[in-house]
């Protein structure tokens, strides 16, 4: 169930928010799909920088205002935007931040750019509540924060190893150009969230074919950990993550003497995605949580003020 519908069940006012996406790619197209099944965001700009992008042609075929002018556009629609998403990379988010903070619009950074407040959605939550930047981390970071969170909270955890893989065929030129900025940011946040020193995050690009399903294995040392107490918090794990990427699954659970392994698999839910492209479903789904929740809070606001 999304917060909007929540919401709307409620009796609650949602009044949409209006969102511009910046990045014309395959994470860009599945939140242009996504914005437009969530009855609390209305898509008022679609900015890239090819003109001859299909994202730019996606956007339009839904009727929504394309651009190839960039950020620029962005920061000429100023206050008109309640939520901008950046799908583009980390070195551009840097400088979109700089244009994007006086505009009082809450952004959804979908880079390994590290500028933001980190959010995972089932253990931060996702009200922005210390600033208008939010870092939803990684894909490998969203997979698995929520797994070695639940871990470091019920066992003592000594070292963590979190090792995603992609297919090649949604490893876009972003990506690629990320792979630094994916590896850092994601340590940092396993590091974070775990409050565990030593950890180590490793992105492998599959060139299977068919291409490989979105994968993430977690590793763990945990003296004395016992497979039915680690299974049980596992399983809550999932669960929760499902509540809004419905495609994540645990594919193993196994504990030898100190060492446990957990591996999850998510499989894409979207109307532009492949299946295996559990990569960038989760994140947009995140993504998607973030500002919905922000529209519930507009929505909120809203109607307080219209009752005055």
């Amino acid at each position: 169930m999304t917060l909007a519908a929540s919401a709307a069940e409620t009796g609650l006012d949602v009044v949409p928010a209006a969102v511009a996406v910046i990045g014309t790619g395959a994470i860009g197209q599945d939140l242009i799909s996504k914005i437009h099944r969530s009855r609390a965001l209305d898509c008022r700009l679609v900015a890239g920088r090819n003109p001859d992008s299909a994202g730019l042609r996606h956007a339009e075929r839904f009727g929504y205002p394309a651009t190839a002018a960039g950020i620029d556009a962005v920061v000429a629609a100023g206050d008109a935007l309640d939520v901008v998403f950046d799908a583009t990379n980390a070195a551009s988010h840097l400088r979109h931040w700089r244009l994007l903070e006086p505009l009082g619009a809450l952004v959804v950074d979908l880079t390994p750019s590290r500028v933001g407040q980190m959010v995972v959605p089932t253990v931060t939550g996702v009200a922005a509540a210390t600033g208008r930047n939010i870092n939803l981390i990684s894909c490998g970071g969203q997979a698995s924060v929520p797994v070695v969170h639940a871990l470091a909270t019920r066992f003592a955890v000594s070292y963590v190893e979190v090792v995603s893989t992609v297919a090649s065929e949604v490893a876009g030129r972003a990506t690629r150009l990320n792979l630094d900025e994916y590896v850092a940011t994601t340590e940092h946040a396993v590091r974070t969230f775990s409050e565990v020193p030593d950890v180590k995050a490793i992105l492998n690009i599959s060139p299977a074919v068919p291409p490989a399903t979105f994968r993430t294995a977690v590793h763990a040392r945990i003296p004395g950990a016992d497979v039915a107490a680690v299974r049980a918090v596992v399983d809550g794990v999932a669960e929760r993550v499902r509540s809004f990427a419905p495609g994540y699954a645990v594919t193993a659970c196994t504990v030898v003497d100190d060492r446990v392994t957990v591996a999850v698999q998510v499989t894409a839910h979207s109307d532009v995605l492949p299946g295996y492209a559990g990569n960038l479903d989760i994140i947009n789904s995140a993504a998607i949580m973030v500002a919905e929740q922000h529209a519930a809070r507009l929505g909120r606001t809203a109607r307080t003020e219209a009752g005055r």
